[in-house]
This record gives C-alpha cells, structure tokens and sequence, in this order.
C-alpha cells in the first residue's frame, strides 16, 4: 500500500523497479532531513566563549596586520587552550555585533576597478552580511591561564569570540586557489 501512493501502477511494476525507487526516494528523503525543511527557519543561538580586548574602537578598512587583541575566554573553558601555545596561528571566529541589521547588504560595490560593480557579499569579506560572523587567521603570541594574545584579528574592542581553532597549513592552505581578477591586489597579474 504504501508502494502505490508513490508509483501509482505499482501492482504491474516488476519488484526491481519498486525496490529502486523505494531506495531513491530513502536516500533523497535523508538528503532533505525527513520531512524537515531544507534550511531551518529557527534562528540558531551560541554563547559566546570569550571577548576581545584591544585598543581598536571604530571600524577600519585595514591596518589590522599589527594590533595586538587579547582575547579572554570564560574561566570554565580555561583547559579547553591547552596545548594551544604550540599552533603559530590560531583561526578566530567571532560575532560582527556592531554592524545593525538595516545595514546588512546581499551585494557590495567593491573591486580593484575605478568604478567597481555590485557583488554579491558572498564574494567578499565584508561584515555587512546577512549573519554578521566573522573570521580571522591570527598570530598566536602567547597564552597566560584562560587568555590568549593575538596578532591580525580584526575585530572591535568587546566582540563577542565564537570559537577558536588551530590554524593547519595542510588543511587550512589550499595552494592552488585563484581570485578573479577583480580581487586581486595586483590587477595586471
């Protein structure tokens, strides 16, 4: 019965034909999460682990290669750094909490041209996103009991930290990634 409401002719179909669909329509209802909506609607929630500190209060284009951040983690999650003072570069992800929603865009005129065109955030590293989140790969300068001072991060004096992970050159570095020409700090190379 439950055959025929999916392949109406089902009493004529031969068993192979059934026992193929019937596995199709299993694996693309696992694909989709049974019955659930493809992307949530429910807003998803993190308790930040930590804040920033430095001396940055306003928002830069760049000039962030040399401002020194600690970041001060919750005292529970103390131990949850150890071993960290072994990783030269640490990724930081972090909550762009300053930018208002009315502000965020889907597409920013940015690019090496005179006049650059719209493109979509996506293809930017903007913080006026649709989720305001942020990344960063940091020097790791040094460690004392649940802080850790960094080098690069580019995030406001209390940002909220969501994470940290180590930084893996085999992992993270991808030595055959390309820019469009428009992302490129060299345009004629």
């Amino acid at each position: 019965m439950c055959f025929e409401r999916h392949i109406p002719e089902a009493k004529s179909a031969p068993l192979d034909v059934i026992i193929d669909h019937v596995s199709v329509v299993g694996r693309i209802r696992d694909v989709l999460g049974r019955g659930r909506a493809l992307i949530p609607a429910e807003p998803v929630t993190y308790r930040p682990i930590g804040v920033v500190r430095n001396p940055v209060q306003k928002s830069r284009v760049d000039g962030w290669e040399g401002v020194k951040s600690d970041i001060i983690l919750r005292p529970e999650l103390e131990p949850a750094l150890d071993a960290i003072e072994g990783f030269s570069h640490v990724i930081v992800v972090f909550h762009i909490d300053r930018v208002p929603e009315e502000a965020q865009q889907l597409q920013i005129e940015v690019g090496n041209e005179d006049m650059p065109p719209p493109r979509g955030v996506f293809a930017t590293r903007s913080q006026l996103r649709p989720n305001p989140i942020g990344t960063s790969v940091v020097k790791v300068l040094h460690r004392r009991k649940n802080a850790v001072r960094v080098q690069g991060l580019d995030a406001l004096d209390g940002t909220p930290v969501l994470d940290i992970k180590p930084y893996l050159p085999d992992y993270d570095a991808v030595a055959d990634a390309t820019l469009p020409a428009w992302a490129r700090r060299d345009a004629d190379t």
